[in-house]
């Protein structure tokens, strides 16, 4: 477990603008008039449907920590490599999220029946977030 030690070497400033890169990424990609109205008639729920949604802190809570755990756990990587650029730090991100992010939407949308295009949305997402988050890791590094 030697790569837990690059725990107390991570840039906890580069972490922060990772993680905030990959929220506003997500915030913009999600709107109604960028991605958000073909993601929302892809699953088949409304505006109004998804802010009459219960759950409140409970959706976003789980949504958040993900996003923080993985810009920890890229900086952990990315220093444990020692990746010290935005090339570097966004290539390595890049194949981790297209292989383990969009490889999952891939799979679990596949065999729940979804449509392509929640698939298409929701792995281009991931792979631009965390693609963004290495290359600033990468960059700060």
């Amino acid at each position: 477990m030697d790569w837990l030690s690059y725990i107390s070497q991570i840039n906890w400033f580069a972490v922060l603008l990772a993680f905030l890169a990959s929220m506003a990424i997500g915030f913009v990609w999600y709107l109604p008039a960028v991605l958000g109205n073909k993601w929302m008639a892809a699953i088949g729920k409304t505006e109004e449907d998804l802010k009459n949604a219960r759950g409140g802190a409970g959706i976003w809570a789980p949504m958040i920590v993900a996003a923080a755990l993985t810009a920890v756990l890229l900086a952990v990587l990315i220093g444990k490599l020692g990746l010290d650029n935005a090339l570097a730090g966004g290539m390595f991100a890049l194949v981790l999220a297209v292989v383990f992010r969009a490889g999952g939407h891939v799979i679990h949308n596949g065999f729940a029946g979804r449509q392509a295009a929640v698939t298409l949305i929701d792995a281009g997402h991931d792979v631009l977030a965390m693609t963004a988050a290495g290359v600033i890791i990468g960059a700060m590094s």
